[in-house]
């Protein structure tokens, strides 16, 4: 089946192939019905393949509002690139707007549009701000995310605990050092 560009049944065959592959029956009672819904989890988890996250910022309102619009601790879920494992944290998203507000449930749909497609933290972070930057047109932008890679906790070097922190900063965030501190004291300050 092929439903949103998506072939499922080419995923549930892979997943047999690799069951078969490590030893496993693919057809044991506890198996039967995996693949089918590994498909349906791969489909859920790279939705943001099949979507343009631009279309959340394109409503936008009029306001003569010159201070800093913060969205802090808005979770997302990610599969690395790499490992096809998934990482997880929060992502922080300010703003310092040039006429124009957007709602702030957007930028939250903005983090899980992005975040729903093979990824690596640094591009999305950079992908975050950059958008932000180009769609309102903002004085500022700056974008911090921080999370858990289970490619780190769960294999390899397995550190559990251990949290990449990456940040993106545009225009009077990253030119001007009172402004980025103003924005990373709104973000950490408190905590």
């Amino acid at each position: 089946m092929v439903a949103d560009d998506v072939d499922y049944g080419r995923i549930e065959r892979a997943v047999r192939e690799i069951l078969q592959a490590v030893g496993e029956d693919p057809d044991r009672e506890g198996l039967r019905e995996t693949p089918g819904r590994v498909a349906r989890m791969y489909a859920e988890l790279l939705r943001g393949l099949r979507s343009d996250p631009a279309a959340h910022l394109s409503k936008c309102f009029t306001e003569q509002y010159d201070e800093v619009v913060l969205v802090r601790d808005i979770t997302f879920c990610s599969l690395c690139e790499h490992h096809l494992l998934p990482f997880m944290g929060k992502a922080h998203i300010g703003y310092l707007p040039n006429g124009k507000v957007v709602g702030l449930s957007k930028l939250a749909r903005v983090v899980d549009e992005i975040s729903r497609r093979p990824q690596v933290q640094e591009r999305m972070t950079e992908q975050i701000a950059q958008l932000l930057e180009n769609e309102l047109d903002a004085r500022g932008v700056a974008v911090v995310i921080e999370a858990t890679h289970t490619c780190m906790t769960i294999r390899g070097v397995r550190k559990p605990g251990s949290l990449c922190v990456t940040s993106a900063m545009k225009g009077i965030f990253r030119k001007n050092l009172s402004s980025r501190s103003e924005i990373m004291q709104l973000i950490y300050g408190d905590r």
